[in-house]
């Protein structure tokens, strides 16, 4: 019997979306595929699906935060619910619009009449499918819903489940872009940080609080350049900024690659490189996956 092993934890992130962050981590996911469970925490725009076209398994509703109802039984319409709902989520037949409840529960303290209840509230539901490879945990955050972090969360705690099930050595974690709840969710217990950015102003604006926070949270990061050869004076800004905190251990040319992989439900790994540039980037991918292992000390 095989002894257990310890599982790490590897959460890949940007500071805006459009870097390439997901064909990026679709490419590692699939190099690391007989070690990792994959995650796809970014549960308000989740699109590692279109790669790998899960074949769901096993589907949880997901209860967000609670909404307020009005009982009209012992309603008395007294407006005082009305008057102090800061999101007019309570319209003038004293109905609350679950799409503008905001579950503060204010509604629910004030009422002189205890008429209004705050009910559990299906928010989305989060799967754990069968991909090409291997086990992937992901969610699907409803419209209009506000409770994305939380539901990171769950996604992260089935991924350790799952991962600790099969006995694997890493948890790949696919994060939003940005640095809100979702994000902070998604690196909470992470062992490692990967940072995916551009060459571009917005780029190098959002990479510094991405690291900024990641530093706040001390974790340690490692940056990779993707479009590097867009724009090589901020490419080398970009990587004097990293220097000491967060060095960049890539960096990966413009290339069309990317976009036909993704609309042929590929990873960069697994399409037939036409030139040399195509080979280049796949060899990159590979090396960054093994960089990934040494860092993070799993076995070969």
């Amino acid at each position: 019997m095989n002894s257990k092993k310890i599982t790490k934890q590897l959460t890949v992130i940007s500071g805006k979306g459009g870097t390439g962050k997901s064909s990026i981590i679709a490419s590692l996911a699939y190099i690391l595929k007989d070690k990792i469970i994959l995650a796809d925490a970014d549960v308000d725009a989740a699109d590692l699906y279109l790669i790998f076209t899960p074949m769901e398994s096993s589907t949880q509703e997901y209860y967000g935060l609670k909404k307020a109802e009005i009982n009209h039984e012992t309603c008395t319409e007294c407006n005082l619910c009305r008057d102090s709902c800061r999101f007019d989520a309570i319209n003038a037949d004293f109905i609350v619009e679950p799409f503008k409840c905001e579950g503060c529960s204010l509604c629910y303290h004030i009422c002189p009449e205890a008429a209004v209840e705050m009910k559990e509230h299906i928010s989305g539901h989060y799967f754990i499918s069968e991909t090409r490879i291997g086990k992937m945990v992901h969610a699907r955050l409803k419209p209009g819903e506000e409770s994305s972090g939380l539901l990171v969360a769950e996604v992260r705690k089935q991924a350790n489940e799952v991962a600790k099930e099969l006995n694997k050595e890493l948890i790949l974690i696919d994060g939003s872009p940005g640095i809100g709840c979702p994000v902070i969710s998604s690196i909470t217990g992470s062992d490692m940080a990967l940072v995916v950015t551009e060459p571009t102003i917005s780029g190098k604006h959002d990479l510094e609080r991405v690291l900024t926070l990641l530093e706040q949270f001390r974790i340690r990061s490692y940056v990779i350049i993707n479009k590097a050869d867009i724009n090589l004076e901020i490419t080398q800004e970009i990587e004097e900024i990293c220097k000491e905190k967060s060095p960049v251990i890539a960096c990966i040319p413009h290339n069309h690659i990317f976009t036909t992989a993704m609309i042929g439900k590929k990873t960069v790994i697994e399409m037939e490189a036409k030139n040399k540039e195509e080979k280049e980037i796949q060899e990159t991918l590979t090396k960054i996956a093994y960089i990934i292992e040494d860092k993070l000390q799993i076995p070969s």
